[in-house]
């Protein structure tokens, strides 16, 4: 099965700039907020970004809702990716998000995208929620898949889900649209077939649509 599109940002070195970090004596550096404690502020402020990219890209691009649904297995993606050490969108017991939503909805029908990203951030600068945010929008943007996904107009609902561990924050976002019209077809790098728990149809006939998840040809970078 194909991967949906993800990305990895290896940061080595201190933030610059970051007067905030510096404590007000002389010499002494504060220590910065636990990551932790950071990451629902990263997800809103992706979110932020991310309508705000749509829009710049395709006034046309229908406006995107939090969903509650969405956020919940975001931040599930998220949260295992951290606990595990891994970035991928199939966890190591197979779990999927599309997976994930089908437990949760049997009867969800429609297209559903997936960016995901881990980044590293200095222990002593800590992570700065703006600009990690802007970073993973930026390097999202750089990539077609990634890209796709993010200005693919016909999406109207998203959740982000950020989760740390160790020197590493571990981003998932979801984006969905409900099958029935030019939606169909998705974005163009295509994705994975999930057929949903009544695509086989019923007794009286005609089978549902299978849940799909486009952005397939996502590629790693360092």
């Amino acid at each position: 099965m194909k991967s949906a599109a993800l990305l990895v940002l290896i940061l080595l070195a201190p933030l610059a700039g970051c007067d905030s970090l510096m404590a007000p004596g002389p010499g002494a550096a504060t220590r910065p907020p636990d990551p932790r404690t950071q990451m629902t502020a990263l997800e809103t402020r992706i979110v932020a970004l991310t309508e705000e990219q749509r829009l710049k890209l395709n006034p046309n691009s229908k406006k995107l809702a939090l969903d509650p649904e969405l956020v919940r297995i975001a931040r599930e993606r998220a949260s295992d990716m951290a606990a595990k050490n891994y970035l991928a969108h199939a966890a190591p017991n197979g779990d999927t998000s599309a997976t994930l939503l089908m437990a949760e909805d049997a009867k969800f029908q429609g297209l559903l995208g997936e960016n995901l990203a881990a980044q590293h951030y200095v222990r002593q600068s800590g992570v700065d929620v703006e600009i990690f945010a802007r970073r993973f929008l930026d390097e999202w943007m750089k990539s077609q898949p990634h890209r796709e996904n993010l200005t693919f107009a016909d999406y109207d609902r998203t959740g982000v889900g950020a989760a740390v561990n160790g020197d590493t924050v571990y981003i998932a976002q979801l984006f969905a649209a409900n099958l029935g019209s030019k939606t169909d077809h998705g974005p163009k790098s295509g994705g994975t077939e999930f057929p949903g728990a009544e695509a086989s149809g019923d007794a009286g006939g005609t089978a549902t649509p299978p849940l799909r998840l486009p952005g397939a040809d996502g590629r790693t970078s360092n």
